[in-house]
């Protein structure tokens, strides 16, 4: 945080692997697209020498290697891993996607850190999102500090951004939240702007001018001292209201000039204890220049400031059976535990695993065991094997650079665990241990796809699973109502990105088709039916006659069959087969191709022939019963019912339940939650939201969540059934 003495830059900044946790930094960048946050990961690894010569990061950009979707989309769209070194330590930037559709990926870099750099424009502000993740890290205790970028925009304002960042993030406390620096501009051009040149230290009293491409030190003058006065004695005050030192406030009061070198241990301290969030600037380095505005300050705050792994608890870890298992945190001496934060493939290696160490070390060509996330609900395999770990790399752009081992507190990637997927846990084979997983969010947009030829059929099962191994924010399902293959995504921009990778990575084109959704058809009254099936061609005819009469159940009941026929008018041996007929026929619907549920079917009287009667031609008569009794009957339309729980701000709730009522909802109920939000409970018909989580999103400006849950179906309104079934002769 102060004016330190640092590394020169070459190769010192080509972080690979680290000795021991205390000389290891995780941080997990987090912002809104387009904030800056790889243009600021590429300028921490030029200001710490992580270049090659014609000015590229060699440090990093993904697990893998950056495909193309990214350049179409002009966005991030998964965690990437840029390690670097800075003062003896090595630093693991982690790079996360802003757009919501890849929330995924930010779960994951906030499970690998140890600390949040949140990413705020001066131009564009905080939005809703980046408020909610602020929250989660509170409510863990995650160490969180601000860096205002894009300061050279026209209407770039840091001391505005510093009190909306107060406002925004700094709750009951916006003390909590304050400038460590001030920018320093130049003079005005020609359009009155006037660029950020330097920074001026609020704890140091110095000036760090950047104008000639590296970062030179200077006394303040004139006008500026007052200004630098103000600032610093606020700062002073929120730094020694969160000491730990308990008369430290009383010798600042009391007029004591408190050392500068107090006042970083203690700020320093208040950052690594999650109670103090200092706000800086940051800026891209000129062309040709070596070093970016303020990314000396942010290292020095990062290595200074953050914590080490040993001051983050390892997540809960439990046996294969259940039973808890304390360790001791990020111990390289203890038992392995690891996971499995993302999941990739390489086209020159394949797949490619980054882990996250949190205890013992793990070391490459060993045996380790994989124990499986538990996300068979969501299309991934279940799995509890014994693989043998490949080469251990840290990335250096397309290259990786191979490492013997990784210690706990570490990350590192690893070639070949064929088995392994995201969230999975890596132990000792001798002791498998597994991880408590972290949270993820369910994928509510359904995309029903199907193969494009034969050729591409023959390779979809196997391009879906590996697609699902690599993201457990995806959910494969295979629908067997409506026989579709269904790929549950985040959002619009997520389905996109899963079919681009089917498509480039794995050979396999889909087509995306509309999404059905599993309805159901019932009696609305009683009816009866004759099934008459007589043919004679010569030899064995067929002959079976039977009478059914159909009956509504209550919701839930299924298909009951009962037989009710005397004197043997259906001989014995052929009243299953009319049940089976009957049974096969509900299974393919009666009106509009959907399951007939709910119903009993009683056989009353029929018809055989000695030697024409047969299973087959009882089946068939049976089938056709069914048929006639619902050709004179009401069908009703059974449409499956979600309870639908949204959690929104307090000023979208009117907007949100309007929208809930023009989707057939009915509102169960609202209750307030923290923050200022309302959660809103709602029963809505499944056909109406297939795409709510694109909408809400729009309604909410990004702000609100949702889950939803199936409860039941029931009747569907007649106007709606009709145009259901319309649309089924139609297609048929």
């Amino acid at each position: 945080m102060g004016d330190k003495a640092h590394t020169h830059p070459g190769a010192a900044g080509r972080a690979q692997a680290a000795d021991r946790p205390t000389s290891v930094r995780n941080v997990v960048l987090v912002g809104h697209s387009g904030s800056g946050k790889t243009t600021l990961v590429e300028a921490l690894a030029l200001t710490a020498g992580a270049v090659n010569r014609a000015g590229r990061v060699e440090d990093g950009g993904t697990v893998s290697d950056h495909d193309e979707i990214e350049h179409r989309q002009q966005r991030s769209v998964q965690l990437s891993l840029v390690p670097v070194e800075w003062n003896g330590i090595k630093v693991n930037l982690l790079d996360t996607p802003g757009y919501a559709d890849f929330v995924g990926e930010l779960r994951a870099g906030l499970r690998a850190a140890d600390a949040a750099l949140f990413v705020v424009s001066a131009a564009d502000g905080v939005d809703g999102s980046t408020r909610m993740v602020w929250d989660e890290c509170a409510a863990v205790g995650m160490p969180r500090a601000i860096v205002v970028t894009h300061l050279e925009a026209a209407r770039a304002d840091f001391e505005e951004m510093t009190r909306v960042c107060a406002e925004t993030f700094g709750g009951d406390d916006p003390d909590a939240v304050l400038p460590l620096y001030l920018p320093l501009r130049g003079p005005e051009g020609p359009d009155g702007h006037a660029p950020v040149t330097g920074l001026i230290g609020l704890l140091t009293r110095k000036l760090f001018d950047y104008s000639s491409g590296e970062r030179v030190a200077n006394e303040p003058v004139g006008d500026q001292v007052p200004l630098i006065e103000e600032a610093r004695g606020r700062l002073i005050e929120g730094i020694i209201s969160e000491s730990e030192d308990e008369t430290l406030m009383d010798r600042y009061l009391g007029g004591e000039d408190v050392d500068v070198r107090t006042l970083i241990d203690d700020a320093e301290r208040a950052v690594a204890r999650g109670v103090f969030f200092p706000v800086l600037a940051a800026a891209p380095a000129a062309p040709g220049a070596r070093q970016g505005l303020g990314t000396v300050e942010l290292l020095d705050l990062i290595t200074g400031g953050f914590p080490t792994p040993l001051e983050h608890g390892t997540p809960q870890v439990t046996t294969l059976d259940g039973r808890p298992r304390e360790l001791k945190p990020c111990d390289p001496d203890a038992p392995l535990v690891a996971e499995v934060v993302k999941t990739s493939s390489d086209p020159y290696v394949g797949r490619l695993s980054l882990v996250r160490v949190f205890s013992g070390t793990l070391r490459a060509d060993q045996t380790v065991h994989v124990s499986g996330h538990g996300l068979t609900d969501r299309g991934h395999e279940d799995h509890d094997v014994d693989e043998r770990v490949g080469a251990l790399s840290t990335p250096f752009g397309k290259v990786q650079r191979p490492v013997s081992h990784v210690i706990a507190g570490d990350l590192a990637c690893v070639a070949k665990l064929s088995r392994a997927e995201t969230g999975d846990t890596l132990s000792s084979k001798d002791d498998p241990l597994v991880m408590e997983p972290w949270e993820m969010p369910d994928p509510l947009l359904p995309q029903a796809i199907e193969a494009h030829s034969k050729a591409d059929e023959d390779k979809l099962s196997q391009g879906l699973s590996r697609l699902v191994a690599e993201d457990p924010t995806m959910r494969l399902e295979q629908n067997r109502d409506t026989h579709q293959v269904v790929l549950w995504c985040l959002g619009e921009a997520h389905a996109d990105v899963a079919l681009e990778r089917l498509r480039s990575r794995y050979g396999v084109q889909v087509d995306v088709v509309p999404h059905r959704v599993s309805l159901r058809e019932t009696f609305g009254g009683r009816a009866s039916g004759r099934g008459r099936h007589v043919k004679q061609s010569g030899g064995h005819g067929q002959f079976a006659i039977c009478e059914i009469e159909v009956e509504p159940l209550p919701n839930g009941s299924g298909i009951e069959f009962v037989d009710k026929v005397v004197g043997g008018a259906v001989p014995r041996q052929f009243v299953p087969s009319v049940e089976k007929g009957i049974r096969a026929q509900a299974r393919k619907g009666v009106a509009a191709g959907h399951p007939l549920v709910d119903v009993r079917v009683t056989l009353l009287d029929g018809k055989a022939h000695s030697v024409d009667s047969s299973d087959a031609a009882f089946q068939t008569a049976g089938a056709l019963a069914l048929r006639e009794a619902a050709a004179d009957a009401k069908i009703h339309l059974l449409e499956p019912v979600a309870e639908v729980s949204v959690l929104v701000g307090d000023d979208y709730v009117g907007t949100v339940m309007s929208d809930l009522s023009g989707r057939r909802g009915r509102v169960l109920g609202t209750e307030q939650s923290p923050g200022g939000r309302t959660l809103i409970r709602a029963e809505v018909p499944e056909i109406e939201i297939g795409r709510y989580a694109v909408d809400l999103r729009s309604l909410s400006h990004g702000t609100a969540r949702f889950s939803r849950r199936y409860v039941r179906h029931e009747p569907m309104p007649p106007q709606v059934a009709e145009r259901v079934k319309g649309e089924a002769r139609a297609a048929s």
